[in-house]
């Protein structure tokens, strides 16, 4: 054999054994140790990340009752109410105010608020026939508004029940000018628009009671307004309307009728 040889088979193993050293890292024996390590090291690591997140519910962040919060100016967690919250229930026991009733004597003329709070009888035998404060023209001027938003889609701007909404296909509400509705008394219409009726949805959480009741008085000055004669006019008013009609003949047709 030559140097020649004897130096490849010299190279040759030495090759193999580098080779056998590669092997034996992989070897089950040698790995299971290792994945072991590294198993252990994981789990660790979850349960590290686990613990930290972990929150039980009674131990959330909250607002503690009568307990001082840095997030207020007043330094005070319980918050008061939003001005115009509406009450779920009767606070003042004011079932003129709050749910348009009104005790009357017994008889034809209506019956007492106990007996409809009892049951004994429909709510619609003691509905309210007056306003629970003075109808002011600040209170007229608020129901304005609020009918003009929340009612005058359906029932129109005149109250004719010929509203945007009807124009484009619903089914008109009834007018507010027919007799029925003209002689029905003020409880009715407040009644309406805190419970519904009909198609109509409530608008108690829409509207505080002070809004539903001026809303009422406005109905009222719109059936007044398609129903009026001269003698319901003020002398004063009724000067100046004679004084247009005399400057503005086009105007007589919008006069008020004799």
């Amino acid at each position: 054999m030559t140097s020649g040889e004897v130096g490849i088979l010299e190279s040759n193993k030495d090759r193999s054994r580098l080779i056998g050293r590669r092997l034996s890292i992989l070897h089950p024996s040698t790995l299971r140790p290792s994945i072991l390590c590294l198993s252990i090291l994981c789990l660790s690591l979850v349960a590290l990340l686990l613990a930290g997140c972990y929150q039980r519910m009674e131990d959330q962040p909250k607002v503690v009752p009568y307990r001082a919060s840095p997030l207020f100016d007043d330094s005070l967690g319980m918050r008061p109410l939003v001005p115009g919250t509406v009450a779920q229930t009767d606070p003042s026991g004011d079932a003129l105010f709050y749910d348009g009733l009104e005790a009357r004597p017994l008889g034809e003329a209506g019956v007492e608020v106990a007996a409809v709070e009892e049951g004994r009888v429909a709510p619609e035998a003691a509905l309210a026939t007056t306003f629970p404060f003075p109808v002011t023209a600040e209170v007229l001027a608020r129901g304005r508004q609020r009918f003009d938003i929340y009612c005058s889609p359906c029932h129109g701007r005149l109250g004719d029940g010929q509203g945007m909404i009807v124009q484009r296909g619903l089914r008109p509400p009834p007018s507010y000018h027919t007799e029925r509705l003209r002689d029905a008394p003020v409880g009715h219409f407040y009644n309406v628009v805190t419970n519904g009726y009909g198609a109509m949805v409530s608008y108690a959480s829409r509207l505080a009671p002070a809004d539903r009741w001026a809303i009422v008085a406005y109905v009222r000055a719109l059936q007044l307004s398609q129903h009026a004669s001269a003698t319901d006019v003020p002398a004063d008013t009724l000067a100046a309307l004679r004084r247009s009609e005399a400057v503005f003949p086009s105007a007589s047709s919008l006069s008020v009728r004799r």
